[in-house]
């Protein structure tokens, strides 16, 4: 009998125990919907670079654009209202100067996406590159040009076109990723010297038109990189600084700057370097140092779920995955204060000429298919989701988790909520990565040997003890105990649920209640219907709990409902019923 009441304690302790480590895990989210907000970010607009497929079987369409069909169903669902990269190959253009019909096609292919784009409200951002054939060093279109004058007068030209004549709302980004021999064979004073050739075309273009044109760069592949090598330990030897630098040395303009951010890592703009300051927070230093305005606005053109791979099953089959990583992402990005985010791609890049293979787009194709033959992953939900946000946003509450979080908006008798719950499959490393830049010489060397030995993998895994570690600093030794509970953690969240505990305080009459989500249910082609419709009233207190899985985001709307229209009056209808009565008598 002693036995049997033991193992009953000892179950019960143990049901006990989980149910604590359960509500741990919950979250809690009251939200009073006449708190305070401020204006929704900007950088959480769906604004992506339009670019995709790689390869058309029609010349007369740029081969680096998404199909038409892919375009259509964009502007059909979300519209052009934000802000769209469109990547303009000069090379490509030139190259059908042999037949006039096909390159007039061209162009009108182009100009048709930038006037829908200006139409719309939204702004394009056109990605100037590619030399031309007979005007670079050498017969590659990667290479600067030979005769700046000549390509001054040729940018020049097309911007008077597109800026001036057509009046299109263009920001001209000049090149992309030139610190990269796969885009650019110069150096840093060639790409410098292209800024200028198009920079003064524009002052020229600005004083004749009184048209303001936006110009910046320069697109570097990662922030602190410059067209030789750089890290994170001198930020101030990137392409950036030396841009910023060289546009107040000659007085050219600098309307905004760009680069890209490829990562799993949704707080990758947390970074430090050793200024103790953010890339973000730097990078505004240096502007106003060189009396440039410290508000200019900071851009990330490129940028998706990426681990260094082409083809993920993260970006695939498993799409759920990169969208959730999506609103984690863009909740980071505006926490540091950058403007504006243009996601890569809208569609997949296949069977190109190049003989790149890359699925980072929100469509996917079948690249055999004669006709047109693609769908939407289950990322694309995610940016009809981002759509849905109102134009004000909730300043509180705010979830401190190193998984889940939210987005609360509201506009007139509207409030969407938007949930998600990402983990990064890499977190512990970088964590790490992030704050490398803090760490002195000699212990950046110890973390960096550990990396190349892959001993590091052991420490975080735990199978390696840090205090075994030889030389190793305290605070060293601290972070990588920190990146060990950060790997126990998202061991634990990606084989569990989290519980958030929703409360919505204040609401004034009826709602319509809807739910949307997206998780590992479906990958390709899902319907954006909501889960749940309801009816809800106020003014009590609505509660309810949401269970996220692993890498899935969930959207609340409540819509008010309008009020019923009431019956007449009881004295109508009295006094109309005889004159009805009196009809009927003389009938």
């Amino acid at each position: 009998m002693g036995i049997i009441c033991n193992l009953v304690f000892v179950i019960w302790c143990l049901i006990s125990v989980t149910s604590l480590l359960a509500q741990d895990n919950d979250i809690d989210f009251t939200l009073d919907v006449n708190s305070a907000t401020v204006s929704l970010p900007k950088i959480f607009k769906p604004d992506i670079d339009l670019s995709g497929r790689g390869l058309h079987r029609s010349t007369s369409w740029p081969q680096g654009l998404a199909a038409p069909e892919v375009l259509d169903a964009w502007q059909k669902d979300l519209g052009f209202t934000g802000a769209y990269r469109l990547q303009y190959n000069l090379w490509e253009i030139h190259e059908r100067a042999k037949d006039k019909l096909q390159q007039d096609k061209l162009l009108a292919s182009y100009e048709d996406i930038m006037k829908k784009i200006s139409d719309a409200g939204g702004v394009v951002i056109l990605d100037i590159f590619g030399t031309p054939a007979g005007l670079g060093k050498a017969l590659d279109k990667k290479s600067p040009p030979l005769d700046l004058r000549a390509f001054k007068e040729l940018i020049k030209d097309y911007i008077r076109e597109l800026s001036c004549n057509k009046k299109y709302n263009i920001w001209y980004e000049v090149w992309t990723a030139p610190d990269l021999d796969d885009f650019f064979l110069g150096r840093k004073q060639e790409y410098l010297a292209i800024y200028r050739a198009v920079a003064e075309s524009i002052i020229e273009l600005e004083a004749e038109t009184k048209i303001n044109i936006p110009v910046g760069g320069p697109g570097v592949s990662w922030w602190f990189q410059n067209c030789d090598s750089n890290s994170i330990i001198t930020p101030e030897r990137s392409l950036i600084y030396d841009l910023i630098k060289y546009c107040y040395r000659y007085h050219l303009p600098l309307d905004f700057i760009t680069w890209h951010a490829y990562s799993t890592d949704p707080k990758v703009e947390f970074e430090v370097t050793r200024y103790n300051k953010t890339s973000v927070a730097l990078v505004r230093d240096w502007l106003t140092y060189f009396n440039f305005q410290g508000d200019t606005p900071l851009i990330i053109d490129e940028w998706n779920y990426d681990s260094g791979a082409n083809l993920l099953p993260a970006r695939a089959d498993n799409a759920n995955i990169c969208a959730s990583y999506i609103p984690a992402r863009l909740k980071n990005m505006q926490e540091t204060g950058l403007d504006y985010q243009l996601f890569f791609s809208l569609e997949d890049f296949q069977n190109n000429r190049e003989n790149v293979e890359r699925n980072t787009g929100i469509f996917s194709f079948d690249a055999e298919a004669a006709e047109y033959k693609g769908g939407a992953k289950s990322i694309y939900n995610v940016f009809k989701m981002l759509s849905s946000l109102r134009k004000d946003m909730f300043t509180q509450p705010k979830i401190n988790d190193d998984f889940t979080g939210a987005i609360a908006t509201k506009q007139e008798d509207a409030i969407t909520m938007l949930f998600y719950n990402y983990i990064d499959p890499y977190l512990s490393r970088n964590y790490l990565s992030r704050n490398i830049a803090i760490l002195n010489d000699a212990e950046r060397k110890i973390l960096l040997g550990l990396v190349k030995t892959e001993k590091i993998e052991k420490i975080i895994s735990r199978e390696m003890d840090v205090v075994s570690l030889r030389g190793a600093s305290g605070r060293l030794k601290a972070m990588l105990k920190k990146a060990q509970e950060l790997n126990d953690k998202a061991k634990s969240a990606k084989s569990s649920v989290r519980k958030v505990n929703l409360s919505i305080k204040n609401l004034e009459g009826s709602y319509i209640y809807q739910r949307y989500a997206v998780d590992s249910n479906c990958s390709f082609n899902c319907r954006f219907d909501p889960l749940e419709e309801k009816e809800i009233k106020g003014p009590d207190v609505y509660q309810e709990t949401l269970t996220l899985s692993a890498y899935s985001v969930q959207m609340i709307i409540l819509k008010k409902k309008p009020p019923e229209e009431s019956p007449p009056p009881a004295e109508q209808q009295t006094t109309t019923q005889p004159e009805n009565n009196a009809t009927e008598a003389k009938k």
